[in-house]
């Protein structure tokens, strides 16, 4: 399993055998179970999670109603980035929405790694560019795109979240109620 991270790394810049190795020897991966919670609204994040089996959900509590921000799933990174980057309590919470395999990382790992190896910096640096992106795009789609077309997005870009998923968090994380994402798949299939 720690393969798919280094194949994660290698991918973004080559590393060498020595990297492989360090990073390979400081990565710590646990099993976590549906509904574990990994950082709760207010907590101050201190870890940094790459998937390499299942899905983490992250959602708002907005009036004592649950609000879906994001699911993250294989290859993928779950970071908080305000909390974890700037040490700030975090206005969210991440939770294993089904049984996960998780690398964990911290600062403490991650410094040690960067003083040893520099080219990890900018390895790093490029992963969070790529989380940087991916969060841009999601932003811009509650601009720009109807619930209709965020719905297909997500069915064509990720059709396996319909399998692990309950509808009601998919219709929160595409903005709308579940009788509303009924709606939204009648109104598809008579097109189709």
């Amino acid at each position: 399993m720690e393969n798919k991270l280094l194949k994660y790394f290698s991918e973004i810049m080559p590393i060498s055998k020595e990297e492989a190795d360090a990073i390979a020897a400081t990565m710590l991966i646990k099993h976590y179970k549906k509904g574990t919670i990994l950082l709760k609204e207010g907590q101050i994040s201190s870890e940094a999670y790459f998937v390499l089996e299942g899905c983490v959900r992250q959602y708002y509590l907005v009036d004592g109603e649950e609000k879906t921000g994001n699911f993250f799933t294989e290859e993928q990174w779950v970071i908080s980035l305000n909390s974890f980057g700037n040490s700030l309590p975090s206005n969210h919470y991440m939770a294993c929405a089904t049984d996960c395999f998780l690398v964990v990382g911290n600062r403490e790992k991650e410094e040690d790694l960067y003083q040893r190896f520099p080219k990890l910096e900018t390895v790093s640096r490029k992963v969070m560019e790529k989380v940087f992106a991916e969060q841009q795009e999601l932003m811009a789609s509650y601009t720009t795109d109807t619930p209709e077309q965020r719905y297909l997005k997500l069915l064509n870009s990720r059709p396996n979240l319909f399998q692990i998923i309950p509808q009601y968090q998919i219709a929160s994380y595409i903005g709308v109620k579940p009788e509303s994402l009924s709606r939204i798949k009648k109104r598809i299939l008579e097109k189709s």
